[in-house]
């Protein structure tokens, strides 16, 4: 096989969500925009589903439509960039719940779908997606009415809990709710860790379903491996990629392995991500290029026919902190061309 291999083990994610879900005493939705965090949003949806989530969000209608085709009729899908122009045909056909953000997204969707199920989204300090205070104070009366299936807004520190920005959001959201007789929704992962005081009517864990930080206790969800397309051996003085940055001291032992920036592995990470063949770290040799990457194999007892990048030695959030980045860039970067397998489920 050429092209590397990423394993995604789908029980993995369905214990990550079920233990999630054991915190709190609400519902527990599942947000698999982006493709499922770059892992596949029907495979993962389904596993989901038969593990007892009933509510699933994605970013995009056209997301939400991919996804209905893969689960089926009975779970309801919310869409957080709400009702945008052109997506009614979606919406309605797809039987989507977008949760509204503005006033103009409003007037949209009941003149387009009226009677159609929808949700609000408040801002509550964050100021990235939902009606503001004023805004949802002139238009509050009316929305509620119409019998909308969730308030929600979205938590800016949430993985940082000592921040105060929790505290006042908290704050906003119950001042800007209070009163409505309507199912509230504020946490995301970092929000459920936070605590009951958080968790409302129903939770939105993203990233610690799929193993990722600020869920330490989170199972390891993927393994990435990339088979060895050839080794070679350098004296002495030779180098190795681009620009000559990794210049043998010994007599030295390179395997080239089938996995570059192309594939979401990025060049940056080339100082200090390693390859691992089973528990035996071995350095990345240079720059990492668009399809290869140089790794050092000098101290194994023989030639590997492959080599990890990504398990339980290391994780996409120790790539993302050896990149200056977060594990959900890495995930959702990890590429079209690797062989994906699914165990579990």
């Amino acid at each position: 096989m050429s092209t590397a291999t990423l394993t995604i083990d789908l029980d993995a994610i369905v214990s990550n969500w079920r233990a999630l879900d054991a915190m709190t005493d609400c519902e527990t939705a599942a947000v698999v925009k982006a493709d499922g965090y770059g892992l596949g949003a029907g495979k993962v949806g389904r596993a989901l589903a038969r593990a007892g989530a009933h509510r699933f969000f994605v970013a995009a209608a056209e997301e939400g439509a991919a996804l209905r085709q893969a689960l089926g009729p009975s779970p309801v899908i919310s869409v957080f960039s709400g009702h945008m122009a052109g997506d009614s045909d979606i919406i309605g056909d797809t039987d989507l719940v977008p949760m509204i953000n503005s006033v103009d997204q409003l007037i949209r969707h009941f003149e387009a779908l009226p009677g159609h199920p929808f949700g609000i989204q408040l801002d509550t300090g964050m100021n990235r997606l939902g009606m503001e205070p004023g805004e949802w104070a002139a238009i509050r009366d009316v929305a509620l009415a119409q019998g909308p299936q969730l308030i929600m807004s979205h938590l800016a520190c949430a993985d940082e809990p000592d921040i105060e920005m929790n505290e006042a959001q908290i704050r906003a959201f119950v001042e800007m709710t209070e009163g409505a007789d309507v199912p509230r929704s504020l946490a995301n992962t970092g929000g459920i860790l936070l605590g009951k005081n958080y968790h409302f009517d129903l939770t939105r864990p993203g990233i610690g379903t799929f193993g990722g930080r600020p869920f330490a206790d989170a199972s390891p969800v993927v393994r990435l491996e990339a088979p060895v397309i050839q080794c070679r051996d350098l004296a002495p003085g030779e180098s190795v990629g681009y620009g000559n940055k990794f210049v043998a001291t010994r007599q030295t032992r390179i395997a080239t392995i089938a996995a570059g920036y192309a594939d979401g592995l990025h060049r940056v990470l080339g100082p200090k991500a390693q390859a691992f063949a089973e528990e035996e770290p071995c350095p990345i040799a240079g720059r990492i290029s668009m399809d290869t990457i140089g790794v050092d194999i000098t101290d194994l007892k023989g030639d590997p026919t492959s080599l990890e990048l990504i398990g339980p030695q290391q994780t996409p959030d120790m790539l993302a902190d050896y990149a200056g980045t977060i594990g959900y860039e890495i995930l959702t970067s990890l590429g079209g061309r690797y062989t994906r397998r699914y165990t579990g489920g």
